[in-house]
């Protein structure tokens, strides 16, 4: 069982001009539940305070966004990541990863 507490605390990690994966929320959790912590991100009730839309897939792809794609590309521009055909620009060096 995922505790979503302790990954909205995760979420008020990531850096304003950086992105995390599912994936990397979820090892740092120490569960390969990639789509559970998905849904919890998803249903995420302190949205944009925290900050849900600075997770993204695995392969730079957006994902989904409550409040619509077009508001998180806006937001994540915004805050300084470069968004192209769907994907974030140099997306290995915008990649957050957790200390371990």
């Amino acid at each position: 069982m995922i505790n979503s507490q302790k990954l909205y605390d995760l979420l008020t990690k990531i850096p304003q001009g950086k992105v995390t994966t599912y994936k990397e929320l979820a090892l740092q959790l120490k569960t390969k539940g990639y789509r559970a912590v998905g849904q919890i991100v998803g249903a995420n009730p302190n949205a944009p305070q925290v900050p849900c839309h600075r997770v993204v897939r695995s392969d730079g792809g957006l994902g989904g966004y409550a409040f619509g794609i077009d508001k998180k590309i806006a937001i994540l521009t915004k805050e300084g990541v470069k968004i192209s055909d769907g994907k974030v620009v140099d997306f290995e060096k915008k990649l957050y990863k957790f200390s371990k």
